[in-house]
């Protein structure tokens, strides 16, 4: 058991009023807290962390990283409350999202958007998402990569595979839309349409692989719809990625069989991003404590639920996959890759080889961090070289890179040394893409909320939001602060069809 101690001050926000306040990021024996007092509303202490060894490792992989060249706003006030983005903002857009609808074929209890309620209509046209899109596209120095198309419910828009076609011609290398499946299961046309307009990804909701969840969750059975929908998806080619919200004491016990179920299906499933329940939107809060789910709390969960097919030790933060970026900038002379710079604390994630019915962490056969350190020695070493040097030392790595795999441990079905110099010395992304459809991500995203937020986690966010006004806001900032104003600014009286 740790002493109490203060860890480190930053910003947060009174979860009544959103005033912006002074907080402490404490360490309380066996949980990491953060407290702040509201002059009107008083002391808010809330868990941050569940886990404090947890914690301090997960810090050892943070990156900060470059922020962008042409913010599109001033600081003009305490951050949060001048995003869009400002200069402040330490990382590039990643993922962009562009809620194009605020409608939505259901109602669900725990909707941080709080869809479906409002008597206005916010529904972007086809040109103002254009705009928007671009906006992204003209982020600097790296031009957003992946959109997201939310809401809302984003499949209630008949023009949604004219808006995939529309994010291709941007540039966009990855589409994705965020959807509970009811018309994907509905219509199975509509998985080949989207498929056909250059759909990557369906980000489906999925609570769990019983009705229980989804009645108390959703307010409704909905467990056929969502086998429904991912059969139609499996018929369209079009891959999927579970996305289950998870409440400590409603579906926190069916983490391992979620995971089970989509290694059974791996075939359409590329991954599964574990949400634990954000307090925002219209999410009931007299039970933040009681439900709150932390990522040390899902990392236990995992290795208990699997029976230690996937260990605690498995998971890694996003922000520890930097290096790999950083060394492919140094071959390539220039400052232009996509690079993972989130907060070491927003999330986890692992991947798994699924084979002969077993599931096999990458960490089990691979020296993930005697990876990333030559990954990193290399980079330095051809920054501090000339050209030929340069070639020397990642004809080296190439060699190198592979030694860190074990291939007594890794599975009959892949040679994963082979992959990793196709990759570094030849580029052959054809064989990272074989990685991938060998393997599935296991992920967990814990998204803020006004009782657990953090300045410092929000200016290093990735996940950005686009809105008609021209500013690009962070997911945490978007749920917790804008959201509200942007809707009804933007919004017109709604005409029910």
């Amino acid at each position: 058991m740790g002493e109490i101690m203060v860890i480190k001050n930053t910003k947060s926000l009174c979860p009544e009023c959103l005033t912006v306040l002074d907080a402490e990021v404490y360490n309380d024996k066996d949980k990491i807290m953060i407290k702040k007092t509201c002059a009107e509303h008083g002391e808010f202490n809330n868990t941050y962390w569940s886990n404090p060894d947890k914690y301090i490792k997960a810090k050892k992989y943070g990156k900060v990283g470059i922020g962008i060249e042409n913010p599109q706003t001033i600081v003009d006030s305490e951050c949060p409350l001048s995003c869009g983005l400002c200069v402040e903002h330490e990382s590039h857009t990643v993922l962009g999202l562009i809620d194009i609808t605020n409608r939505c074929n259901m109602k669900c209890p725990v909707c941080f958007a709080n869809a479906a309620v409002s008597k206005k209509l916010y529904e972007p046209s086809y040109e103002e998402i254009r705009l928007m899109l671009q906006n992204l596209r003209n982020n600097k120095p790296v031009p957003t990569p992946a959109i997201q198309y939310s809401g809302g419910e984003p499949t209630v828009r008949k023009d949604l595979p004219d808006l995939v076609k529309l994010a291709k011609e941007e540039g966009f290398t990855h589409t994705q839309i965020a959807t509970n499946g009811l018309r994907l299961a509905r219509l199975p046309s509509f998985a080949k349409e989207l498929k056909d307009a250059g759909l990557n990804t369906v980000y489906l909701q999925f609570d769990g692989i019983t009705e229980e969840p989804y009645i108390k969750i959703r307010n409704k059975k909905l467990l056929s719809i969502k086998l429904k929908a991912i059969e139609n998806c499996r018929k369209a080619g079009l891959g999927i990625v579970l996305v289950p919200t998870i409440l400590k004491g409603i579906n926190h016990d069916q983490i391992g069989d979620i995971i089970r179920f989509a290694a059974d299906n791996i075939d359409i499933i590329r991954g599964v991003n574990f949400q634990p329940v954000s307090f925002a939107g219209r999410t009931p809060t007299d039970e933040v404590e009681s439900q709150r789910v932390t990522v040390p709390d899902f990392e236990c969960m995992v290795e208990e639920q699997t029976e230690g097919q996937i260990e605690i030790g498995d998971f890694y933060p996003a922000s520890c996959v930097a290096p790999i970026s950083e060394f492919i900038e140094a071959i390539d002379g220039k400052d232009s890759q996509v690079t993972f710079t989130c907060h070491p604390h927003c999330g986890t994630a692992t991947y798994v080889f699924v084979d002969d019915g077993g599931i096999i962490p990458i960490t089990q056969f691979i020296d993930v961090d005697r990876f990333f350190s030559l990954l990193t020695d290399s980079t330095g070493n051809m920054e501090e070289g000339g050209l030929v040097n340069k070639a020397r030392i990642v004809a080296r790595a190439t060699v190198e890179l592979p030694k860190t795999v074990d291939m007594s441990k890794s599975p009959d079905s892949i040679d994963l040394r082979s992959i990793l110099t196709a990759v570094f010395r030849d580029r052959s992304y054809k064989s990272l893409g074989d990685f991938h459809n060998q393997t599935l991500l296991v992920s967990c995203m814990h998204f803020m909320d006004p009782f657990n937020f953090d300045q410092d986690r929000v200016r290093r966010c990735v996940i950005h939001y686009a809105v008609p006004d021209g500013r690009i806001i962070p997911f945490c900032s978007m749920n917790a602060i804008y959201r509200e104003d942007i809707e009804k600014k933007f919004s017109k009286p709604f005409k029910p069809e």
